[in-house]
Parts: structure tokens; C-alpha cells; sequence
């Protein structure tokens, strides 16, 4: 016989077999407690649906017809004394004597009876007389319906004992295989009443009474034990038709997985605007079975018995419904959101905030729900779900990228903070940046994992594009009037990408520096162009009353012929010190890297004087005295420049050194300056040393030729070489 399916056998005045397996599925309808933030509790309480399909044994009108015929005397079999009343007394009596020992069997199930209160004193009345009797009598039929139909279930057990009665009697014999059958339907049509009260109860569990509930659970516990035991038992010959199993305990399982179905299947309550109809969707189905699922575990739990594992039922059937929705959801193109919706609920806000928030995740340890979709499924949603990302970023810096060039390019004054020129520019991109890097984590950290190489790419690829807007931006839009705030704008904005590369992302090691090669070019670019004019300041031509002194400044030192350099020098170092205020809106490390450049520019220029040969000097006071000049000279520019902020200290030996190469006289001593001065400045080479000892105008050529060969010799940089020399020209 299939489960759940049970027959009524044919000779019951002519009825066909049905079916009591129907479903009567548990409903959750008024559930209040609070689940997911933002929404408002779901109405309802656990209820199992009133289903339009009878579940009878036999049809209601049947049921009444067969309890009205027969009451309890009918389930007994006939007195012998009745059918032959010429025999003697005592055969009669022993006949009589039988007969009562199977009547007197069922008083104990109608002895001290509890009856429920009932809703008038009347019906109460009423109802006592009916289950009061003499003393040894069954309850009539009547009795029994009357008692099932008020919801007395302890009617079970008379019930129960009648079944077991009539089995007894039909293996006793003496009955016929209709009579048996005819009372059995009053047995099974007793026990529709009491299933269908059995499972009323169920359908509302919330709402019943702790005790009434118990009672419920009692009798669905023994008509399990009943159907085990009949299933031990097997079958075997019988006149009877096979009722168990009854398999009462599955029909409450489906009830359960059809309220499970009912409760996330309601209409979701209107919510925030902007969510979608998914988004809706998915957080109503998680909150309200977050919120069953605890109402389980805290009022129904306790009163349940163990073995019907009423946690795990609502739980396995909530997460299969869940998972079918979902399911069903993943089969169509969802839109960006909804995938990410999606994914989130799938990946992280079902497994942490549901199966494992603090009041269900000790409870479903246990159960194994497993996830929501396949990993294929999932898969294939978390490809489209980087696709996604990283079109969206692509689009959102590059329309950034955009709408700041056209500011620039419309002259628009850059924001000021704390002194500073700003760029919004940096932040936005940070922002998008960060969002998708947030979104993917928020799944889990693994696809994070994948989100972050991708948009480093990206990040990349826009730092490329934003170094060619720029160097456009300072090609065509010199004449601007804020052509120069937003110049220090967009290094400023240099700042912020770094740390954000640096500090936020931990990129390894060598990454940063292909990655930020663009802000670097950009940086550089920008620092040039604030310093064209200033250099151009000391190129030009000095106003000065002395005609010879009217030459641009860094020449008025060759041709003054090194006369009065400190004089010259200090109407240079004062030009920039004029200009210097110019560059205050550069953030600090900015303004420190553009006086670096002035200290380099400087030292440079001096150097390109000095190589000039146009100064020959043959004596050795006259010697000495230039390199007193250079070091003067040298203390000046190395003073100057870092109390402005230069860090550039790897410039302070460049010009004592070669103050020092041409003080002295013995080529052994020169030749160890000269080595000491090359390991400094590895770009040091023989023709800036050849313009060097060209002022020294005491020097045979086969001491300079030596003095030279020295630099054939390789010394080795002390530190990593920075250009100097080598911005040198010489002949």
C-alpha cells in the first residue's frame, strides 16, 4: 500500500477505498517576532491551512449514519443466551458471563474521565450525562462522537481500546466477516473525528493551549506507536481491512512543508522605496522563516517529543520552499542588483543571519539545510557578478573622468581645504573603487579575492587615462586664470591615490610602483609646469644700474669671471625665495618634492658655470680662493634650500667636492677626490672632471691624463644614484 494512502475495504455498504492522506499542512500566520532590520514584523500565527478537501474515512454523512445505528454493545459479540434460549441456566449463564468479561474490558477507559471546559454550563451538563453510565458500560458511539465533536480527546483511549477490542473479537471467532466489517467502520469513522481534531489543533499550534497542545501530540505519539507495532506485526489473514498505517505524523509533516510554502509564498508588505520586487522578496522570505523558525524553537519545541523533531520539520521545509524560489529566481536574466541581492542572500545573510543567528544556529547544527543554490548556480551567478562590477566601474570613472576635465577646461576654480587646492576627482574614484571592492566582500572574501585583482586593472587603466587628460589639460589651457590652482589640484590629488594603494589595498610589494607609474609622470608633469616660470625668472635678464651686471643671472657668474659669486648668488636665491609663496597651496610632501627640484636646479646651474672653461687660474692662491667662493656658495644654496623644506641632502657634497678638487695641488690627493667624488655621483664622468681640471691651470697634460684614468676604475655607488651630472652638458 503506498504511504500515507488507506483503504476502506468494499463490503462497508458499498464504499471505495479513500484516500486519508491528505494534506493538512501547517500554516505560520501570527509570528511577531522581530527579524531583519528595516522591515516590520510579519503578521500571522503558525496555523495549519483549512483545506477544502474532506479528509474522512468515510464521507460525513456516512459517518453520521453508521454512529447512529450501532452504540457500543454493537462492537461486542452477540450473547449466546439470545440465540438459544432452550438451553439450561448454567450454560446460559457461563454464555452470559463471556459476553460481559468483554463489555467490562472497555469500563476503565469511562472511569474518571477528564472532561474540558465547554462554552456554556448547559452544553457541560449535557455533555456529563452523556459520558456518565453504569458501572461496566462502553461508551456508546454517540457517546464517543458527541465527546470528539466538543474536542474531547480523551476519547482516544475508549478509542483506541475498541479497535483493539474488535480485533480481539474477530480473532475469537463467532462473528461474521460483515457484521465485523460493519463495526469497523464505526471504529474508522470515530477516528476521522479524531484525526481531524488531532490535526485542527496542529494547524494552529500557537494559539492552543499548552496543555491542549500536549494532548494533541499525546495521541498522534500513540497512533505512531500503534502503527510501528502494527508494522512490526505484518500482515496477515484477517476479515478486517487494513487501517494502519495511519501515518498520521506524515500528514502533519506535510502540513508542515504547505505553511512553510503558504507563509513565504504571502505577498511581501510594502517596503522602503528603491528596493526591487526581488530585493522585497528575498528579505521578506528570510525574515519571516528567521522568525518562524525561532517561534519554533521557543514555544513549540518544549512541548513536542523529541523523536517528532518538530525544529528540523519547519526547518527542512521553510529552506527547500526558500531554495526553490530561489532557484526558480536564477533561471531568468536579473538585473545587476538583483544578482548582487541575490548572491548576498545565498552566500552570506542566509547561512549567518539565519542558520546560524544566536537563537537557531545551536539548533540546526544538526540538521544539514545545506546551501540555497547549487555551486553551479552560484558559479555562474558570481561570473556575471564580477562582469557586472567591473563594467559599472569602468563606466562610473570614466564619466568622473569627464565631468573634471570639463571643469578644468571651463576654467573653474578648484575647491580650497585646509589651505590646499582640492580635487574632488580623487575621492569619487576612491569611492566607486572601494564600493565594488565592498560589495564583492559582502559575499564572501573569496570572490572579494577576484574583485580586487580586477579593479587594480581597472584602477590602472584609469590612472592612464587621467595622466593623457592632464598632460592635455597643460598643453592647451596655459592661458587659463586657474590654470595653476588646478595644476596643484591634480597633484595634490596624487596624495590620495597613493595612500589609498598603499595603506587600504596592501597590494605586494612590487605592484605599487607599475601601478602608480601614471601619478608619478602626472606628479612630475605638473611640478615642471609650476616651475617653468620661476626657472625662466633666472634665465632672464636681472634689472640691474651696472651694465655688466644687466646678463641673466647663472651667466653673470662667468662673466663676471667669478668676481663677486656671492653677491650673484644671493640676488638668485632671492628670486626664489619671491616666487616660494606661490607653491604654499601644494600639499607639504609636494611642496618639499618642488624644492628638491629648485635645490637640484640650483646646484645644476652652478655646476654648468663652473664647466664652462672659461676660467683658467695658474696659481695655487688663486685656487684656493675660487674653491673658498664655491664652498661659501655651497653653504648658502644647501641652507637656503632645506629651510625651505628640500630633503635633498644627497646634493650637499656635489659642489665641496669639487671646490675641494680644485684647492689641491698634489695629483695623488686629487686623484682620491676625484674617486671619492665618483662614488658619490656614479655619473660623473671624464669630461665633467676634464672641465673641472681645466681651471687648474698648473696642471701638466700627463698629470691631468693620469688624474682622469682614475675614473677608468670602478668605485661603486655608496647609494642609489640620482641624476646630476648627467643633466650637465659639456664639450
Amino acid at each position: 500500500m503506498p504511504c500515507g494512502d488507506l483503504q476502506e475495504p468494499g463490503p462497508l455498504q458499498g464504499r471505495t477505498e479513500v484516500t486519508v492522506c491528505a494534506r493538512a499542512g501547517v500554516m505560520l500566520k501570527t509570528m511577531t517576532l522581530q527579524g531583519f532590520t528595516g522591515q516590520q514584523p510579519a503578521p500571522g500565527a503558525l496555523d495549519l491551512p483549512r483545506s477544502h478537501q474532506k479528509l474522512p474515512f468515510t464521507s460525513e454523512a456516512e459517518s453520521e449514519a453508521s454512529m447512529s445505528e450501532a452504540s457500543s454493545e454493537d462492537l461486542v459479540p452477540p450473547l449466546e443466551a439470545d440465540e438459544a434460549p432452550d438451553r439450561d441456566e448454567g450454560e446460559a449463564a457461563k454464555k452470559k458471563k463471556k459476553s460481559k468479561g468483554l463489555a467490562n474490558m472497555f469500563s476503565v477507559f469511562t472511569k474518571g474521565r477528564k472532561k474540558k471546559s465547554q462554552p456554556s454550563s448547559a452544553e457541560t451538563e449535557g455533555d456529563s450525562e452523556s459520558q456518565s453510565g453504569p458501572a461496566g458500560r462502553l461508551p456508546t458511539v454517540e457517546e464517543l462522537k458527541a465527546d470528539l465533536e466538543h474536542g474531547r480527546l480523551e476519547a482516544a483511549g475508549p478509542l483506541l481500546a475498541l479497535e483493539r477490542e474488535l480485533q480481539a473479537a474477530m480473532a475469537a471467532g463467532g462473528m461474521s466477516e460483515e457484521e465485523l466489517l460493519r463495526r469497523q467502520s464505526k471504529v474508522e469513522a470515530l477516528y476521522v473525528l479524531l484525526r481531524d481534531q488531532v490535526l485542527g489543533l496542529l494547524r494552529r499550534p500557537l494559539e492552543a493551549a499548552p496543555e491542549r497542545l500536549r494532548q494533541a501530540l499525546a495521541v498522534l505519539a500513540e497512533q505512531e506507536r500503534e502503527d510501528r507495532a502494527a508494522a512490526a506485526a505484518g500482515p496477515g489473514p484477517s476479515a478486517l481491512a487494513a487501517t494502519r498505517p495511519r501515518r498520521w505524523l506524515q500528514l502533519w509533516r506535510r502540513g508542515v512543508a504547505q505553511a512553510a510554502e503558504e507563509r513565504l509564498g504571502q505577498r511581501p508588505a510594502a517596503a522602503a522605496e528603491g528596493r526591487t520586487e526581488a530585493e522585497r522578496a528575498f528579505l521578506h522570505m528570510g525574515r519571516t522563516m528567521k522568525e518562524d523558525l525561532e517561534a519554533v524553537v521557543e514555544r513549540l519545541k518544549p512541548l513536542f517529543p523529541a523523536e517528532f523533531a518538530v525544529v528540523a520539520a519547519y526547518a527542512e521545509s521553510y529552506h527547500e520552499h526558500f531554495a526553490a524560489q530561489l532557484a526558480d529566481l536564477a533561471q531568468f536574466e536579473l538585473s545587476e542588483r538583483d544578482t548582487y541581492v541575490l548572491l548576498v542572500w545565498v552566500q552570506n545573510l542566509y547561512p549567518n543571519d539565519v542558520i546560524n543567528s544566536p537563537k537557531l544556529a545551536g539548533e540546526l547544527q544538526g540538521v544539514g539545510l545545506g546551501s540555497l543554490l547549487s555551486p553551479k548556480q552560484i558559479r555562474l551567478l558570481e561570473a556575471t557578478f564580477l562582469s557586472n562590477q567591473v563594467a559599472s566601474v569602468k563606466e562610473l570613472t570614466a564619466r568622473a573622468l569627464e565631468l573634471e576635465s570639463q571643469r578644468w577646461t571651463q576654467d573653474v576654480a578648484p575647491q580650497r581645504l585646509d589651505g590646499r587646492c582640492h580635487s574632488e576627482l580623487a575621492i569619487d574614484i576612491i569611492q566607486i573603487i572601494s564600493q565594488g571592492q565592498a560589495k564583492a566582500e559582502s559575499i564572501t572574501l573569496d570572490l572579494g579575492a577576484q574583485m580586487k585583482h580586477l579593479l587594480l586593472v581597472e584602477l590602472a587603466v584609469f590612472l592612464n587615462s587621467y595622466q593623457r587628460a592632464f598632460d592635455e589639460f597643460l598643453e592647451r589651457s596655459k592661458q587659463l586664470r586657474n590654470y595653476r590652482a588646478n595644476v596643484i589640484a591634480n597633484i595634490n590629488n596624487c596624495l590620495s591615490f597613493r595612500m589609498f594603494v598603499d595603506q587600504k589595498w596592501q597590494t605586494p610589494q612590487d605592484l605599487p610602483s607599475h601601478l602608480l607609474s601614471p601619478l608619478d609622470e602626472l606628479r612630475s608633469h605638473g611640478v615642471d609646469t609650476l616651475l617653468q616660470s620661476l626657472f625662466g625668472a633666472l634665465k632672464g635678464v636681472a634689472r640691474h644700474p651696472a651694465p655688466l651686471l644687466s646678463q641673466p643671472l647663472f651667466k653673470r657668474f662667468t662673466q663676471t669671471r667669478w668676481a663677486a659669486p656671492a653677491q650673484t648668488l644671493e640676488e638668485i636665491i632671492s628670486v626664489v625665495g619671491e616666487r616660494l609663496p606661490e607653491f604654499s597651496e601644494l600639499q607639504d610632501c609636494f611642496r618639499e618634492e618642488l624644492m628638491e627640484v629648485v635645490h637640484l636646479h640650483l646646484v645644476k646651474e652652478y655646476i654648468v658655470r663652473l664647466s664652462k672653461r672659461r676660467l683658467v687660474l695658474k696659481t695655487a692662491e688663486q685656487q684656493q680662493q675660487l674653491a673658498g667662493h664655491i664652498l661659501a656658495n655651497a653653504e648658502l644654496i644647501q641652507r637656503f634650500c632645506t629651510q625651505n623644506g628640500s630633503p635633498a641632502t644627497w646634493l650637499h657634497r656635489a659642489l665641496p667636492m669639487l671646490a675641494e678638487i680644485i684647492r689641491l695641488q698634489d695629483p695623488s690627493a686629487i686623484k682620491i677626490e676625484v674617486a671619492t667624488c665618483a662614488a658619490w655621483y656614479p655619473d660623473f664622468s671624464k669630461g665633467h672632471l676634464s672641465a673641472i681640471l681645466a681651471i687648474k691651470g698648473n696642471l701638466t697634460n700627463s698629470e691631468s691624463r693620469g688624474i682622469r684614468s682614475i675614473l677608468d676604475i670602478h668605485t661603486g655607488a655608496r647609494e642609489p644614484s640620482k641624476s646630476l651630472f648627467s643633466l650637465v652638458k659639456v664639450g
